[in-house]
């Protein structure tokens, strides 16, 4: 006999992570369960992810969310990459922009043949191969062009947001309850588990309502309410390669137009991140609190503010790791209940939103298969891991002479990435494990921008003519060159497609 399909979702915790689950559960489910989100008002959520990557225009697709709306709604603006500024030695300057390097020819990326003319002094930074880290430093955007040729640079152009975390979460909040979805205001004081299978049966607010469900969604934030309070699921630390466990955030005034692009300010003790808003602009700085006070961080975080801040720096602790399962019997983890990667490489959201997918991809019936639950569970492993070790990658390849830095320079790194880096220093290359999430292009760029330069290229490189190849280089670099000229600045593009409301906030 086929096993009952669930009738009843009970998502505890709102936020970003909990209203992203609501709205892409009552799109794809529709009235097949009930859905309720249970959150407290008394009770803040984080709030600070404001930066995304550009697999959130699937997560906005998947809704049928009008992109300019969704931008106008939120105070959002776009953004093609991030810049790192001082992460290698201080001084340094470099962008991981979205999208590929250059173009292919024949068998090799086009990184293979930059190597071989950059190392013999004929071509110039890899940063100016690419649309993305050219157009971002000079304030330029717009979304891909429909009428130019296919193979233009200009025709599919990668790009991501930057937006209102708080805004987010409202605006998600009206889509989900206009699809059904019930919020149900109160606070949790017990949970009870059914004592033969260990299942989550009910939450008990403190009103002493009691509110049942057939699979619990946590997002409840770093305690992890259902996930660790109650099924003790146990976390996996990761502060050994990744030792900052706190950040300051405050918005200041918004001043200039907003950059299309997330700037990361290497600091003595950590990194501070900007993100332009419409109306203001988000900063924070996250930050190993062995190395330096709190009170040391925040007047470092308001002396390199744009702007007049717009509030008190707020504190958040945190240790980065993930829990050792994020499906324990019918409770899924999501956002910070599932772990925490700090924002380096703005993945928060998108963990959130691949979380989502899996968890739809992999969907129970009532008998809650340990099969598809084990997938789930060395599936979300795999990419947290791999997004950990992108983020490693940026402290370890430093040159600076601060205490906290050199530590993170001399310290060891996983295998896998000790293995990458060794492949890359040889002749440039990286290969992709299965569907992690950053591909080669992005592998490259870090590596290049944090100092590392290969000692050699591709053998095959070297069947490509010599003039051959410096004529594709320099075409290359003419292209890019020419589709940033054409672009129009980044404040411009939003007045005219998708600025908020002046009294909006």
């Amino acid at each position: 006999m086929i096993p009952a399909n669930l009738e009843r979702i009970l998502i505890v915790g709102g936020g970003t992570a909990g209203w992203m689950a609501a709205a892409a559960l009552a799109r794809v489910l529709g009235t097949a369960c009930r859905i309720t989100l249970v959150e407290s008002d008394e009770i803040g959520t984080v709030g600070v992810g404001e930066a995304t990557v550009p697999h959130l225009k699937l997560f906005n697709n998947l809704l049928q969310i009008d992109e300019r709306e969704f931008v106008r709604q939120t105070q959002g603006t776009f953004k093609l990459g991030i810049q790192f500024n001082g992460w290698g030695r201080p001084g340094d300057s470099y962008v991981h922009g979205f999208g590929g390097i250059g173009r292919e020819l024949g068998s090799q990326p086009f990184h293979q043949y930059w190597i071989k003319a950059f190392l013999a002094g004929r071509a110039k930074d890899i940063g100016a191969y690419s649309l993305n880290t050219a157009a971002a430093p000079r304030g330029k955007f717009m979304t891909s062009a429909s009428d130019v040729s296919p193979s233009s640079p200009l025709a599919n152009i990668a790009y991501a947001y930057h937006f209102d975390a708080g805004l987010y979460a409202r605006y998600l909040r009206r889509y989900a309850e206009a699809r059904g979805v019930r919020r149900h205001e109160g606070r949790i004081d017990q949970v009870r588990l059914d004592p033969e299978s260990g299942f989550v049966t009910s939450v008990v607010l403190a009103d002493g309502q009691a509110l049942s469900a057939d699979l619990f969604i946590d997002c409840s934030g770093f305690r992890g309410l259902l996930i660790e309070d109650a099924l003790h699921t146990g976390y996996h630390d990761f502060s050994h390669w990744l030792p900052c466990n706190r950040a300051l955030a405050v918005p200041c005034e918004k001043v200039g137009p907003p950059t299309p692009y997330t700037r990361s300010t290497a600091r003595a003790a950590g990194w501070q991140w900007r993100i332009p808003l419409q109306h203001r602009t988000g900063n924070g700085y996250v930050y190993s609190s062995a190395h330096v006070s709190d009170d040391e961080a925040a007047a470092t975080l308001l002396a390199h503010l744009d702007g007049r801040p717009l509030g008190d720096p707020r504190l958040l602790r945190f240790v980065t790791g993930r829990r050792k399962k994020f499906w324990n019997r019918n409770v899924v983890a999501l956002g910070l209940a599932s772990g925490f990667l700090e924002p380096l490489e703005s993945t928060s959201i998108y963990l959130i939103q691949s979380g989502i997918a899996k968890l739809l991809s992999l969907w129970p019936r009532r008998d809650f298969n340990p099969v598809l639950i084990d997938r789930y569970n060395a599936q979300s492993a795999f990419e947290f891991d791999r997004i950990r070790d992108f983020l490693i990658l940026h402290y370890r390849l430093n040159d600076r002479a601060e205490p906290f830095w050199r530590a993170c320079r001399y310290m060891d790194i996983p295998i896998e990435l000790a293995d990458n880096i060794a492949l890359f220093h040889d002749s440039g290359r990286f290969y992709r494990h299965a569907e992690e999430m950053f591909a080669e292009p992005s592998w490259v760029e870090v590596m290049l921008g944090q100092g590392l330069m290969p000692r050699a290229y591709h053998p095959l490189v070297d069947q490509v003519p010599e003039a051959e190849l410096q004529a594709f280089i320099a075409h290359v670099e003419e292209v890019i060159a020419s589709c940033v000229a054409a672009m129009p600045p980044h404040e411009a593009f939003i007045a005219r497609h998708c600025a908020a409301a002046a009294q909006a906030a």
